[in-house]
């Protein structure tokens, strides 16, 4: 007998590739049972279409972001893994812009081809290393697999940087889109900086802006992502980094970095740098109110010119991304959720201590994912308004914020980036300009 090809989904009856109704095997105990309350005859075992299995897991998630977070009796705010709010709801994205047209340059340890980033069509367009004594380039076309030295080494470095680059511009692929990028549909040059003693200098670093400053204008690149760090300087005017940001700003990039993680008024380059947007830390709760928001525990500081940084905060707790493909974790994730597919709840605290939110994907935190929400919200802005400069995305970036009540202004700089109302900013000076011009 030949193998079904399609089948029909039970809740909805849509017919559906069998491998697709496997969309619903990875829901947590609490969604089955929410679904087996609508849908009584339902066994998560004979799976649902994508459609259906986000549609429930999102109504959820909904209803959860609009209620006040529930306290525990030492005062900390406990989730389930299965709980986090996708990326593009918690910063109020406009779905309809996703980064076409703009490449954004990923400055990270290392990095790994997912296939978030890589299919149905390739946009990784190029992979730099900038460690050794000369830098090693390749470019890729949309048709090709994009293999690199050592892209399968399922290294720790390698996730950092997968991590970075599917929060800015993954597809969700893996998850049927519901753990997308804001950016998904932008392009992606990936700078390696991590040298063989697993260090990233500021040596380094400058030397990856060098090859950007010479070469990005030949992929398209309009946005520089750092989610990594270099070397404290004993004096920090005219340090090679900051420097290197300023070329890169007068030639029309728009640059934004981490600020880091150790709740320290300290901030290291490219962090220092006037020329950057720097980006600390969030604990939105998975919430909406900003009354429900806490400060992470983030660094702030002064730039070069002794501007106060962080410019804004992003979302830097419990944001869903991609696992690294092959890796120990990604082993043991496929294992704990086939258990829990059969009905074993005794692996729900090892899913939890891992953050596995399906088996493809985790929930990360830290600054380094926070500065990429914020570059791939740039990103969808150029696309909605291609003839920003850098000084006016920056300008309409932090008027749109939110503020967040309980996070003192210097910690928080305009806000919480919100970007569905920075493209929408971004879309009205375009129209202004159009105007404009036709006035004149």
């Amino acid at each position: 007998m030949r193998a079904r090809l399609t089948d029909r989904c039970p809740l909805c009856g849509t017919p559906s590739p069998v491998a697709r109704l496997a969309a619903a095997t990875w829901l947590a105990p609490p969604v089955v049972d929410e679904v087996r309350s609508r849908y009584a005859a339902w066994d998560p075992a004979n799976g649902a279409c994508p459609n259906c299995a986000r549609l429930q897991l999102q109504r959820i998630l909904t209803e959860q972001a609009l209620t006040p977070p529930k306290e525990t009796p030492d005062g900390h705010h406990k989730l389930p893994a299965w709980e986090c709010l996708p990326t593009p709801f918690r910063v109020g994205a406009d779905p309809r812009f996703t980064g076409a047209g703009v490449t954004i340059a990923m400055i990270d340890a290392a990095f790994y081809p997912h296939p978030d980033l890589v299919r149905p069509r390739n946009r990784i367009r190029a992979w730099i290393d900038a460690t050794g004594a000369r830098i090693k380039a390749i470019s890729f076309a949309p048709d090709e697999k994009p293999h690199w030295p050592g892209w399968d080494n399922i290294d720790a470095a390698q996730w950092h940087g997968l991590m970075a680059s599917g929060i800015a511009a993954g597809n969700g692929r893996l998850s049927h889109g519901l753990y997308r990028g804001i950016a998904p549909d932008a392009e992606l040059i990936l700078v390696q900086t991590m040298d063989s003693k697993r260090k990233i200098t500021n040596a380094t670093l400058a030397k990856a802006l060098r090859w950007l400053h010479r070469y990005g204008a030949s992929f398209g690149l309009k946005v520089i992502n750092f989610s990594v760090a270099g070397d404290p300087v004993d004096h920090l005017p005219g340090n090679v980094v900051d420097r290197e940001c300023e070329r890169l700003l007068k030639k029309g990039i728009t640059l934004v970095a981490a600020c880091g993680n150790s709740n320290r008024h300290f901030l290291v380059p490219p962090a220092t740098s006037p020329a950057v947007i720097a980006v600390g830390g969030l604990d939105d709760r998975d919430r909406i109110d900003p009354e429900a928001w806490r400060p992470w525990h983030s660094n702030w500081g002064e730039a070069t010119d002794g501007s106060l940084k962080p410019d804004l905060v992003a979302p830097s707790w419990r944001v869903v991304a991609p696992l690294l493909p092959q890796s120990s974790v990604a082993a043991e994730a496929k294992e704990l959720f086939a258990r829990r597919l059969l009905g074993d709840r005794t692996c729900e605290p090892r899913i939890n201590a891992e953050k596995l939110v399906t088996p493809y994907y985790q929930h990360m935190d830290g600054t380094s994912v926070s500065a990429p929400i914020v570059s791939s919200a740039v990103a969808c802005m150029l696309q909605a308004n291609p003839g920003l400069t850098p000084a006016r995305v920056k300008e309409l970036l932090l008027k749109t914020c939110k503020s967040v009540p309980s996070i003192p202004a210097a910690r928080q700089g305009a806000g919480a980036v919100q970007a569905g109302a920075a493209v929408a900013a971004a879309l009205a000076a375009r129209f202004e300009s159009i105007g404009g011009r036709r006035k004149g």
